[in-house]
């Protein structure tokens, strides 16, 4: 006799570095105990592609391909300086952008804020591969990143601090899938992210 039990399945969420879904995975693992939950790492420059192979993903906005894809915002980041944990500039609590006149600013190849027209200079040396290899310089006292602070958090160091750059343009973090792939469980996640109960209606 064959049993009408739902299949094990797993549902996998993709989330780019500074995305903190933990609090939604502890929801979902106490709401849909049944369904496995898998956290997959992916990068900001290729989270388009990615979503191919995932049911959801928390990504930086905007991501390409908007007829394909569904994005719901979620919140925005502010943006931080990161510079040594020596430098002048940590001696205040927030900064502007004529604090940073004259700075090196260090723009890693994986950078998510886009052109930020800073009164800064631009570094001698070849662009840097990744955001933590530009917060490893920065700390040197070579220069300075600015990023999500998410991303200063990710990549925190004894001999680097950051501060918050006043009126800077911030980083949006929405949650991307596929228009064609709108199940139960991405409907499921979807109420979790935003905050309803296990019993409330969509």
């Amino acid at each position: 006799m064959a049993s009408d039990a739902p299949q094990p399945r797993t549902f996998r969420l993709g989330a780019v570095p500074g995305a903190t879904p933990g609090k939604w995975i502890d929801t979902w693992k106490q709401r849909m105990p049944r369904v496995s939950l898998e956290l997959v790492p992916i990068e900001a420059t290729s989270q388009r592609a990615a979503l191919e192979g995932l049911d959801a993903a928390l990504v930086r906005r905007p991501v390409d391909d908007p007829d394909e894809l569904h994005v719901i915002p979620l919140y925005e980041e502010v943006t931080v300086v990161v510079a040594s944990a020596e430098s002048h500039l940590m001696a205040a609590d927030e900064l502007t952008a004529d604090d940073l006149a004259g700075e090196v600013l260090i723009t890693p190849a994986d950078d998510v804020l886009g052109p930020l027209g800073l009164p800064t200079a631009e570094p001698k040396f070849p662009q840097l591969p990744t955001t933590a290899d530009a917060v490893a310089t920065a700390a040197s006292g070579v220069g300075i990143v600015v990023v999500p602070m998410s991303l200063a958090r990710l990549h925190q160091r004894k001999d680097a601090g950051y501060r918050p750059l006043l009126d800077a343009p911030t980083s949006s973090v929405g949650l991307a899938w596929l228009r064609d792939r709108t199940t139960e469980d991405v409907e499921t996640f979807i109420g979790i992210v935003r905050g309803r109960t296990a019993n409330s209606s969509r």
